[in-house]
């Protein structure tokens, strides 16, 4: 589970702002930080289908605001992607 401090921690590392909360940006970092922290649960407890579900939940929801960040501003996209650490 994503500690409040950890969560914070990676708000301020993809703000556009100091208020910032909820940009793309933001959103797609926090929802990478959750998608690392279940994929290593799901690692120990392989019969876990509903925290499963929940992580192919999560990925669908980063993919969508990856692609309305693609099709709103190609820079912050390509910035977003190495910030965050995914290849694309």
């Amino acid at each position: 589970m994503l500690t409040k401090r950890k969560k914070t921690a990676t708000i301020k590392e993809a703000a556009v702002h100091d208020k910032d909360t909820g940009s793309p940006e933001v959103q797609v970092a926090v929802l990478s930080k959750r998608i690392d922290e279940l994929t290593q649960h799901l690692k120990k407890h392989l019969k876990d289908k509903h925290s499963r579900r929940g992580l192919l939940q999560m990925v669908a929801d980063r993919r969508t605001h990856l692609k309305y960040l693609e099709t709103k501003d190609k820079k912050r996209y390509a910035a977003l992607l190495k910030k965050v650490g995914l290849k694309k």
